[in-house]
């Protein structure tokens, strides 16, 4: 056992209590978050060397081994989303200190941070289904308020149909739990694949990982994502990014652990389904970005289109292809950050999201739009940024896979198109934005870009790291990919001598 394997749990659930009982000292709210942010990503680090030289790390709580008790589990896919998640954190939080503003800082924004960041990290590292469970909804609680927090018309309209979903997602959750319970007795997940491998997957299991996709879906945004486009567009931009960057990715997390290490023995249909509503999640989220013409819509729809290319990973269903997906996930979730951050500053600037009211920025804020522009090239794939690897990876296994099941060339098809959309819908942004002649001169500008760059300049920076540096960062990655197609891995770490 382990005890650094409960500190990225630990660190923000305690900084967020500690944050409530000082709201008025915004000073000592942003220096305590900062630097809990920085020391939960230092931890991180070290946990991501650690299981590289030796392996996943477990800790039982209370010293009561599994099945037993309660187990937090850290193999390499939960340690590089670990380190991910506290980069993302740091940026928005850089952010938030110069644009949410003092009457919502003083309104527990930096707890409730920490509390979302704390649902994320637990959902990472918990080992049993049910405590996945409570994970999300101490993630969603704190999502709520924060999805409300300033109390505008739009927010609190939002925020009623985010609920609404959510509550109802949860409710089937509950009942699938129930359900493999009743079946199996235990809901430890490396316990639950020892159980299920046994008793084989049956007619009624195999319903029942169903019933589990719909709801791992509709927390991703996996097809069923009509309620995000507003969610996600209407809270301040910092809520937004971070909402854009992991919130979707908590869900996609859930798909990818349930669907190779406890259902994984009906690929036929399972695997299947999720082919189909990745490419569907991909065709419709590529229309609608491609379609809109206000900044923030085509956002939320290249976050739709993000979800489906990384599960379509998952369909394929090798090592090399689950690769591809860890490193555009990794990747994603920073570029969706960068994204949103940067498009808020754009209609910070200009007061407004419609394209057809905004040009000529690149005059005044040149490194503003590079920025926008080297994260544009990087979702669609271009070489050498993050994005390219992942989609490489992912699109030549689908041709591999293709000879035996032409379903697949349809799937990389799509994964090909959909790269296409979302360059084209971000290069709408760009030039509509960017180029042309200045509506604005700096003194007409509705909001300063003063202190909002920093946070996105160190974004851009790991977005061209992780292209670059895809030498040093792939064993890690492959790493994640072969312990998640071997179950056994896991199971051997997590039970060891219980059967």
């Amino acid at each position: 056992m382990n005890n650094i394997v409960v500190l990225p749990l630990l660190i923000p659930v305690l900084t967020g209590i500690l944050l409530a009982l000082f709201r008025n000292n915004v000073s000592l709210q942003r220096g305590f978050s900062f630097f809990s942010f920085f020391l939960s990503g230092v931890v991180s680090l070290l946990l991501v060397q650690q299981v590289y030289n030796e392996g996943i790390q477990i800790l039982e709580i209370g010293g009561w081994p599994a099945p037993f008790g309660i187990v937090l589990v850290a193999d390499m896919l939960t340690a590089l989303l670990l380190v991910t998640t506290s980069a993302v954190s740091i940026a928005c939080i850089l952010y938030a200190f110069k644009s949410i503003g003092e009457q919502r800082e003083r309104y527990y924004f930096y707890p409730l941070f920490h509390f979302l960041i704390t649902g994320v990290n637990g959902a990472f590292l918990t080992g049993d289904l049910f405590n996945l469970f409570v994970c999300f909804e101490v993630m969603l609680f704190s999502s709520y308020v924060l999805l409300s927090l300033g109390g505008t018309r739009i927010q609190l309209r939002e925020t009623i149909k985010y609920i609404l979903v959510n509550t109802t997602s949860s409710t089937l959750f509950l009942v699938a739990i129930a359900y493999l319970y009743a079946v199996t007795g235990t809901l430890n997940m490396a316990h639950l694949s020892v159980r299920i491998a046994e008793v084989g997957q049956t007619g009624f299991i195999t319903n029942v990982a169903l019933l589990f996709l719909i709801v791992f879906s509709l927390k991703a945004a996996l097809f069923l994502f009509f309620w995000l486009p507003g969610s996600y567009s209407a809270p301040p931009t910092a809520i937004a990014a971070i909402f854009a960057a992991l919130l979707t990715k908590v869900g996609i997390y859930a798909i990818f652990r349930t669907y190779t290490l406890i259902f994984y023995h009906q690929p036929e249909v399972t695997h299947t389904l999720i082919a189909v509503i990745a490419a569907l999640t991909m065709i419709l989220g590529g229309i609608g970005a491609v379609a809109q013409r206000d900044i923030r819509h085509i956002l939320v729809y290249n976050v739709i289109i993000g979800v489906g290319f990384v599960v379509s990973g998952l369909a394929v269903f090798t090592s090399t292809a689950v690769t591809g997906s860890i490193y555009y996930l990794i990747h994603d979730i920073v570029s969706k950050a960068l994204l949103f951050l940067l498009g808020g500053t754009i209609i910070r600037i200009v007061g407004t999201g419609k394209l057809k009211e905004i040009s000529g920025l690149i005059h005044n804020h040149p490194l503003l739009g590079w920025m926008f522009f080297i994260n544009a090239l990087a979702l669609a794939g271009i070489p050498p940024l993050s994005g390219f690897i992942g989609k490489v990876l992912v699109i030549q296994e689908g041709l591999a896979r293709g000879g035996s099941n032409s379903g697949f060339y349809c799937l990389a098809a799509v994964g090909l198109l959909s790269s296409l959309m979302i360059l084209y819908s971000l290069m709408k942004i760009f030039i509509n934005a960017f180029w042309g002649e200045t509506y604005l001169s700096q003194d007409m500008e509705k909001g300063t870009t003063r202190g909002l760059l920093l946070p996105c300049a160190l974004l851009t920076a790991v977005i061209i790291i992780l292209g670059l540096g895809v030498e040093t960062l792939y064993p890690y990655v492959e790493q994640a990919a072969n312990s998640m197609m071997n179950p056994n891995i896991y199971i051997e770490a997590v039970l060891r001598e219980v059967v």
